[in-house]
């Protein structure tokens, strides 16, 4: 598993507005059974609701998605099958989002 590797939401029920996980967990950390993930969400189900720095848009699969950061959770890792992508080319946004998350700043 690589950080910002994107995953389909294995969840059914909350696929529909929150169709891909994105894993942040960092490469050296792999001795849990479980990852750290932030959902993207459809950003058309959003309406107003982005966070200048805490919820970036980002666009994936041709779609307008925002990271939203405050819906960080754990998953079990054998949840997370196949990714389909990466958001690594939106890593200084996605660890700015986490900073603003936890620092304020």
């Amino acid at each position: 598993m690589a950080q910002f590797d994107v995953y389909p939401n294995p969840s059914k029920t909350s696929r529909a507005h929150y169709p891909y996980l994105v894993d942040i967990q960092s490469p050296l950390l792999t001795d849990f059974v479980t990852r750290i993930v932030i959902p993207l969400g459809k950003r058309a189900a959003f309406g107003d609701q982005a966070m200048q720095g805490l919820t970036p848009e980002i666009t994936f699969a041709d779609q307008e998605l925002l990271l939203l950061t405050p819906q960080i959770s754990a998953l079990p890792e054998k949840q997370l099958k196949n990714p389909i992508g990466s958001l690594s080319h939106f890593r200084d946004q996605i660890v700015g989002a986490l900073d603003l998350a936890v620092t304020g700043i």
